[in-house]
């Protein structure tokens, strides 16, 4: 049975973090009417000398409960402006979200893009 692309959601948006140490959610991703397919990029190019900002991914195999997945801590100015969350293909009843926390400097934005395909069968 063919699969396709049966539907698509943009995420797009800037997070102005509130204060150092609070976690900010970026996007938040239930679960879907059918299997989906998440991917996506995050914008850190505004971190200076003397900020550290950690991101992190989390999901929900049962739809409730998030287990952390990945974690990736920056050191400000970054070589690299732009993290990628890279594709990953969850069952339609996983949840998926990812998060910022600047821990140390001066609270900067993030801007981000994610996409969120949910596949279809004919």
């Amino acid at each position: 049975m063919p699969v396709f692309v049966e539907d698509k959601y943009d995420y797009v948006g800037e997070v102005a973090i509130p204060a150092l140490g609070q976690e900010v959610t970026l996007v938040e991703i239930p679960g879907q009417r059918d299997d989906y397919i998440m991917e996506g990029w995050i914008d850190i190019s505004q971190l200076d000398t003397g900020d550290v900002l950690d991101i992190r991914e989390y999901v929900a195999l049962n739809s409730t409960n998030y287990k952390l997945y990945l974690w990736r801590r920056f050191y400000g100015p970054v070589p690299e402006p732009v993290m990628r969350i890279h594709t990953k293909t969850y069952h339609k009843n996983m949840r998926t979200k990812i998060t910022v926390t600047q821990l140390e400097g001066v609270p900067r934005s993030v801007s981000y893009v994610f996409i969120v395909e949910v596949l279809g069968t004919s």
